[in-house]
């Protein structure tokens, strides 16, 4: 496990939940060379986790309370991230606790700045539930072309990650939060010809976030050290034992994967430093 005490202060953080993203489908593409861009910074590859929920706004809140998704196999797992409260068996002194309602809040305390840009509908702050997440952080933003319904939702999220990362003062530590949207449905328009959402259509989304990827990685790389951590919020089902859509308790809702690294600076090292993916 990381030690994030050790990271906390001197690297920034980016936190990008791949909204929808099933295990089965980001481990067979990273393993036939369709996601370079994930691969780069995943070279173990991905590693299976259960989500704490098993739709977005149910996974997220468990994530800003310090609650990512859990590794597989039994025990006790430490966390990163932790609130102060008692009788917490899974908090070590290698895991971050914060004071506060949720972690966004914990890290500012910390003297990080913190932006959320949105995707799924959850944070699209039209309504009084879709401001729930995004109130948590100093920015936050949303609008239709970041949504599901754009087929360059990606690219435009990280378009605009790009201009907060550059308005950003340097010596300013920042915790940049990113929902991509692009494989929640509808996914469709991501395969040629395809008229409906598939498995195939789900694939064809991940191989279009990891074309974008490469963009993001270098901007962070111009800035600072940052931390990563790359996850999914929960799977999804396309006929699975008669059933489409998640919010359900099947396997491939529960089971997500996760990645986490750090990426360097290029005045310091361009490589990837592996986390426990």
């Amino acid at each position: 496990m990381q030690n994030i005490n050790q990271i906390i202060g001197t690297h920034d953080i980016v936190f990008i939940t791949l909204d929808t993203l099933r295990y089965d489908i980001a481990t067979e593409l990273i393993s036939q060379n369709r996601t370079p861009n994930l691969a780069k910074v995943l070279p173990n590859g991905w590693e299976k986790r259960h989500s704490p929920g098993n739709f977005t706004y149910a996974s997220h809140q468990a994530f800003f309370a310090g609650f990512l998704p859990t590794p597989v196999t039994p025990g006790i797992h430490p966390r990163l991230f932790a609130l102060k409260f008692a009788g917490s068996t899974t908090t070590t002194e290698k895991t971050c606790v914060l004071e506060g309602e949720n972690i966004v809040k914990g890290l500012a305390r910390k003297g990080y700045h913190t932006v959320c840009i949105g995707g799924v509908g959850f944070f699209n702050k039209q309504n009084p539930l879709s401001n729930v997440i995004p109130s948590m952080f100093a920015e936050s933003y949303w609008n239709r072309e970041l949504g599901v319904t754009d087929p360059k939702s990606t690219e435009n999220q990280i378009l605009l990650a790009e201009k907060i990362l550059n308005k950003t003062p340097q010596n300013q530590r920042l915790f940049l939060f990113i929902n991509i949207s692009a494989l929640h449905q509808p996914n469709f328009f991501y395969l040629e010809g395809a008229k409906t959402d598939t498995l195939e259509t789900h694939a064809a989304a991940l191989e279009y976030i990891d074309r974008q990827l490469g963009k993001l990685w270098n901007a962070l790389q111009k800035r600072a050290s940052t931390f990563c951590i790359l996850t999914s919020d929960h799977g999804t089902t396309y006929g699975e034992d008669g059933y489409t859509g998640h919010r359900i308790s099947h396997p491939v809702v529960w089971t997500v994967p996760y990645g986490e690294f750090v990426l360097e600076t290029r005045e310091t090292c361009s490589q990837v430093t592996p986390g426990n993916a």
